[in-house]
């Protein structure tokens, strides 16, 4: 069985593909802080959220912040998740993050991701800060309360610690290919 990643743990290491044509590394990245976030193109969560997801990703793009979402959703399970409508979802959209496919859905395994969306935030030394949801009402962010992640990055690029490491991700179950891939069953998309 898999877990997420814990508080203060390296961030993995991945070199995969991105939307942009060229692939990448972790060590590519060399920001301040660092958002993965593993995500998909179908979720009604992911959907709802994106935009809210975009003005943080802007709100601290300034200050040495950069964000890197990964889709390792099968393609067996939706097709809409392959890489070609990755590539034509960021044509559409024009998000200001890469986007990465991990069709061999290792990375995910590596970071313990549960659902998409599901953020992890590295410092600059890649120790994790924090893990779990960005907004409480993703699939809806008009009925949102709270922005977990905004937070988050403000604290850091404040100086400070985290007030709240971890919290519960809301979305959809990552879909696995496999049976044995990970705890989660590949059919599952409902709130945590």
């Amino acid at each position: 069985m898999s877990f997420t990643l814990p508080i203060g743990a390296s961030a993995p290491r991945f070199e995969l593909p991105a939307t942009d044509g060229r692939k990448y590394k972790l060590v590519d990245f060399t920001e301040d802080i660092l958002v993965i976030f593993f995500t998909c193109n179908h979720c009604p969560y992911v959907i709802g959220s994106d935009e809210e997801t975009r003005k943080t990703a802007l709100k601290y793009a300034s200050k040495s912040v950069r964000f890197v979402a990964i889709n390792s959703n099968s393609k067996n399970t939706y097709q809409e998740d392959d890489f070609d409508h990755m590539v034509s979802r960021m044509k559409e959209h024009k998000f200001p993050w890469l986007y990465l496919y991990d069709e061999s859905q290792e990375i995910a395994v590596k970071y313990g991701a549960l659902r998409t969306p599901h953020f992890y935030v590295f410092d600059k030394n890649r120790k994790l800060q924090y893990t779990g949801r960005a907004v409480d009402s993703p699939r809806d962010t008009s009925l949102m309360k709270v922005n977990d992640l905004d937070r988050c990055l403000e604290e850091l690029t404040g100086g400070k610690k985290v007030s709240q490491t971890v919290t519960n991700p809301i979305g959809c179950n990552v879909k696995w290919d496999g049976k044995d891939k990970h705890w989660m069953p590949a059919d599952a998309c409902d709130l945590v």
